[in-house]
């Protein structure tokens, strides 16, 4: 759906298209509700100032949509998202740039200090990250984690190699050299993508974080659209997308083997398998990444946003909680538009309850 289309669309209209069944261990299994919460968008239609935030570009177009909406409800509410990276939203947070921060990948003591700047996690969404890729006569690729992980590290550098062909019987596979692009910024993606490596393949040599060490022959590009331009511009080059930016940018992608050694496309419904089984702590936090069951896409990653404990501003304080309010009740509405998943109603209670917690 054409965004700009979407951004336009009363609240009450998207909400009747919205549904995502999303069951967490320690959650329940309940479904996401479908009904605008009205006093979220009433108590957001009197707010007035401005709400400056940035990080993670994975949930970047989800963010943008339900800012839009915002807009149409509080005209005199400035609220900005810059799409940054998780890694710089989290520097910008601890210095006290941005009003909250989004990002895919967790806090290390090294980024805040949390004795000083004591701050919540708030989830919003999850979505897949795919392997996308670009390469001329292939339609259709089926990808396991340890194909995926030589590729990535370089061991394996054509696509008619044997461990590819042996993912896909029968598909007439070129002699194309292949070219690896990635994130050059530090990237929650990034973080989720090799966190899954090392889950799922004993082959990945590479570890995990914001940042890994990538071969010298590899190519960056900034944010997830950045690596989907980079993929579009040379044939054989493969890389790692949200399904938000991979599908609006024209990308092909690959199936991925899953835990139970079923081939399984991105999508909003195996994230949501992927989901079922995973344990919600504490702070809220989650890790979905590797899931097992048939129908569980195995690189489905979630998002939040850092909110402080306490605001010096009591009307900071106050925007704040009524935009991330709206954004967890009737701007969820707005997340399978732009494939993402929503909440499911227990989790998103626990979410409302930390939002309350701030001072």
């Amino acid at each position: 759906m054409n965004r700009n289309v979407l951004s336009r669309r009363g609240v009450a209209g998207i909400a009747l298209a919205a549904a995502a069944a999303i069951a967490l261990a320690g959650c329940g299994t309940d479904t996401p509700s479908n009904t605008p919460t009205s006093g979220a968008a009433s108590g957001l239609a009197t707010l007035s100032g401005e709400i400056k935030a940035s990080g993670a570009s994975f949930p970047s177009a989800f963010y943008q949509e339900v800012i839009a909406e915002a807009k149409t409800l509080a005209p005199n509410l400035k609220i900005t998202y810059n799409s940054v990276g998780s890694g710089t939203g989290k520097k910008e947070f601890a210095s006290g740039l941005n009003d909250f921060a989004g990002t895919d990948s967790l806090v290390k003591d090294t980024e805040v200090d949390k004795t000083k700047l004591p701050f919540f996690y708030i989830p919003t969404v999850a979505a897949p990250i795919t392997v996308s890729y670009n390469l001329k006569g292939v339609d259709k690729l089926q990808l396991s984690a340890d194909t995926i992980a030589k590729i990535f590290q370089r061991d394996i550098k054509t696509w008619n190699d044997p461990a590819i062909a042996a993912d896909n019987p029968g598909v007439t596979l070129p002699a194309t050299a292949i070219t690896v692009a990635h994130r050059s910024d530090a990237s929650g993606t990034t973080s989720n993508f090799t966190k899954y490596l090392v889950a799922a393949s004993p082959a990945w040599k590479l570890g995990s974080g914001d940042t890994v060490p990538w071969p010298a022959d590899t190519i960056g590009g900034p944010q997830n659209t950045g690596v989907a331009t980079a993929i579009k511009q040379t044939d054989g080059t493969i890389g790692y997308v949200d399904l938000s930016d991979a599908k609006s940018s024209g990308l092909a992608f690959a199936a991925i083997k899953n835990k139970n050694g079923k081939y399984v496309l991105p999508s909003l419904e195996g994230t949501t398998a992927a989901l079922a089984g995973a344990e919600v702590k504490e702070d809220l936090t989650y890790n979905p990444l590797n899931a097992a069951g048939d129908a569980s896409y195995p690189i489905a990653a979630p998002t939040f946003i850092l909110v402080k404990q306490k605001y010096d501003d009591p009307a900071k304080a106050k925007l704040v909680k009524e935009f991330i309010k709206y954004l967890l009740t009737d701007g969820s509405a707005l997340a399978k538009e732009v494939d993402f998943a929503p909440l499911p109603d227990s989790l998103k209670a626990k979410a409302l309850a930390q939002l309350d917690k701030i001072s």
